[in-house]
């Protein structure tokens, strides 16, 4: 298993790449606001804006986050891996990773490597397979060399305004693209089951229970439900609770008959079978062969 990477670069002397896993700040860029701020008039939140101008080990098995990520390489040998699809970040392309996407980050030569690290309040068509590439436009590419040309200047790596206000442009400028997707505006009281959803993980998210608190009949809360976010009510709740038994699988060392408890599951074997079913791994070896040993914490 990878250990933590030590990163000496231009103006940072014993900072340490954590690669950004459950919280957005990989610990070699220049950070804003954490998870859970609520998000500006537009909907985005800048969390973390970084430039290594020759990032030499980029190996982070079993990334999985709650926040989007935007990569930007201006040449190419580091890749990022999605299930059996390997993608390599070049200069061809600006990429874009929602949330909620388990992949594995892959890379060992010195490669100059950009990235933002955001929330956004809207969710992308399921017509749209992660990572999402788009081919850079002038604007685009102008912000990304000025950001570069910021962050190199910014010696004490503080948080600045024309960081932040270049972050935000290029964020808006990426994501106004008419090649990009986006479900429809979900109302006040989806949004508050998608909340109750993830804030109860472990408790029991049936329709009628969750077509009860939305003030909705099963039948009316299921069609909003879908029309809203691309999928039905009880995948969704799937998704989120094999999402948070990933996260625990990675980061602690609970049972995988207590982490199937926690999350809802019946019991192990019911677990295991939807586990493997939406990751393409069982439990046990997804943990033996993604879990980074450093990051568990000791009692």
């Amino acid at each position: 298993m990878s250990p933590r990477l030590n990163l000496v670069s231009y103006s940072i002397q014993d900072r340490v790449n954590i690669g950004a896993y459950d919280r957005p700040f990989s610990g070699v860029g220049v950070e804003y606001d954490p998870l859970g701020v609520k998000p500006g008039r537009t909907g985005i939140t800048l969390h973390e804006a970084g430039y290594l101008p020759a990032n030499r080990n980029w190996n982070f098995p079993g990334v999985f986050s709650p926040f989007w990520r935007l990569y930007y390489n201006r040449q190419g040998g580091h890749c990022v891996l999605f299930g059996e699809r390997m993608v390599e970040l070049t200069p061809k392309h600006i990429m874009l990773i929602p949330p909620h996407c388990l992949f594995h980050c892959l890379g060992l030569n010195p490669v100059p490597t950009f990235w933002l690290a955001f929330s956004f309040t809207r969710t992308l068509s399921a017509d749209h397979t992660p990572p999402v590439l788009l081919k850079p436009h002038d604007t685009e590419l102008c912000l990304i060399r000025d950001l570069k040309r910021l962050i190199v200047a910014d010696k004490t790596w503080e948080p600045n305004d024309a960081i932040y206000r270049n972050s935000l442009a290029l964020l808006h400028v990426v994501l106004a693209r008419r090649e990009l997707q986006w479900q429809p505006i979900a109302p006040e009281n989806l949004m508050r089951i998608r909340h109750y959803i993830e804030a109860n993980i472990g408790a029991p998210l049936t329709n009628p229970i969750l077509a009860k608190l939305a003030c909705l009949s099963v039948a009316g809360f299921e069609r909003v439900f879908k029309h809203h976010f691309g999928t039905t009510a009880a995948r969704y709740v799937t998704e989120m609770r094999i999402r948070e038994a990933a996260r625990l699988l990675l980061q602690t060392d609970e049972t995988i008959e207590a982490i199937a408890d926690q999350t809802g599951f019946p019991n192990r074997a019911y677990f295991s079978r939807v586990f493997n079913h939406v990751i393409d791994e069982p439990p046990a070896s997804f943990r033996r062969n993604h879990r980074r040993r450093d990051r568990v914490k000791k009692p």
